[in-house]
């Protein structure tokens, strides 16, 4: 199962920003300055495969053998553009 066709973007975080696990709320957190995100569900399985060397669907593809059955290939495409747009990715 893979993304949709022609994506050849290798997601990366940004520069600034700096990835962390809270073991008091046993959270992952995504810190830029003035701004702290927090991933919940599956979300850290999923920025934790953008190192900037596995395109969308290799990432999609990774994601569907881990958890069959989810929409994945739906789901983390929109997922990973809404995080360029806020300026967590590059």
């Amino acid at each position: 199962m893979t993304a949709a066709p022609g994506t050849d973007w290798r997601p990366v975080l940004a520069p600034a920003l700096v990835r962390r696990h809270d073991p008091v709320r046993d959270a992952d957190l995504l810190l830029l300055p003035e701004r702290v995100g927090v991933l919940t569900g599956s979300a850290a399985a999923v920025v934790g495969l953008c190192d900037g060397t596995r395109r969308v669907d290799d990432i999609v593809d990774d994601l569907a053998e881990r958890f069959p059955g989810a929409p994945v290939a739906t789901d983390v495409p929109p997922f990973l553009e809404r995080l360029r747009d806020e300026g967590w990715l590059r």
